[in-house]
């Protein structure tokens, strides 16, 4: 081996013995996150960023709380305006650390320190006023459900401005005949290029495919497992639903063919870290091999302090 062969091979083993100091001296990551002490928070919606800043959002409260996944506790981020709103579902993070969040009728963006940026009202659908539950963030526009309406709301996004919150899609065609104060939309999540979302609705009980160009709609194949997932990530072509109905409560991994068309369930997850049940799983966020899932406590309202997220390994990693 010639000299400078030796200098890269001693260089690449300096570089691993740190990286492996680092991780050490980082110690174990929590299997367990405390949102919040505060009675009546109920926690609800996740996003965790690619640094590993969470925020959850409270279905109680409206309130925002932010942590990390280093530290097993969040604290209280002041938000404008969030405590008029009275509740916060959906959230997300995006690449500026802007916290985008919905609830009641509102979609909201704030600055990573809680200043309003945008604030934009759904107008309702064929049912009556919305109950904005969550959101998908693409390339150039938003996407929001509506519990209380077959609807998907859409903003377009464009150089940090956020358009009008608009009726984009009525799911009703989809499945005629389905009592349309029951589909229950939910989660929402996008593929990579923001070309086809999925969608989650309670009272179907499936996953609803819409190709964004030609707003096409198929229901996603996935065998004859009942599917009316919470909250939804897509991950490549790994599907991640957390059910708390009409399944028994937990988060559901699906393995999906590249078109998002079909997919099989590979791993039901029924408990936390520790072999306890989740405590009415709401959401789950997806951070480097680790899923963050979120005890709501929503069938238990008030709930019992403290509100917490448990962490476990993700077995599609």
């Amino acid at each position: 081996m010639g000299i400078a062969a030796r200098m890269i091979k001693i260089a690449v083993v300096a570089i691993a013995l740190t990286c492996s100091a680092a991780v050490a001296a980082a110690g174990p990551r929590p299997v367990e996150y405390v949102v919040s002490e505060t009675p009546g928070f109920l926690p609800e919606g996740i996003a965790i960023d690619s640094a590993g800043t969470m925020i959850v959002g409270s279905d109680g409260t409206g309130a925002i709380n932010r942590g990390d996944v280093g530290n097993p506790r969040l604290t209280s981020l002041p938000v404008d305006g969030l405590s008029d709103r009275g509740k916060t579902l959906g959230v997300h993070l995006g690449p500026g650390g802007e916290i985008w969040s919905v609830g009641r009728d509102q979609l909201t963006v704030h600055t990573p320190r809680g200043r309003l940026i945008h604030r934009r009202s759904a107008a309702g659908g064929p049912l009556g006023p919305s109950d904005l539950n969550d959101l998908v963030v693409t390339r150039t526009a938003v996407y929001v459900t509506d519990w209380a309406n077959p609807i998907v709301y859409r903003a377009t996004v464009r150089g940090g401005r956020v358009g009008p919150l608009e009726p984009w899609l009525d799911l009703r065609p989809a499945f005629p005949g389905f009592p349309a104060q029951f589909w229950l939309l939910n989660g929402i999540t996008a593929s990579a290029d923001g070309r086809t979302l999925l969608i989650a609705s309670n009272g179907t009980e499936a996953v609803w495919r819409v190709e964004v160009a030609g707003r096409e709609i198929s229901r996603l194949d996935l065998g004859d497992q009942s599917f009316g997932a919470d909250g939804l990530e897509l991950v490549g072509s790994t599907l991640y639903g957390v059910l708390n109905y009409g399944a028994p409560h937990g988060v559901y991994l699906a393995d999906l063919d590249p078109a998002l068309r079909r997919g099989t369930i590979t791993h039901r997850l029924l408990t936390d870290a520790a072999g306890k049940p989740f405590a009415l799983p709401s959401t789950v966020a997806v951070h480097r091999c680790r899923l963050y899932v979120v005890n709501s406590q929503l069938d238990q309202r008030p709930g019992r302090p403290p509100y917490t997220v448990s962490a476990l390994p993700d077995p599609a990693c």
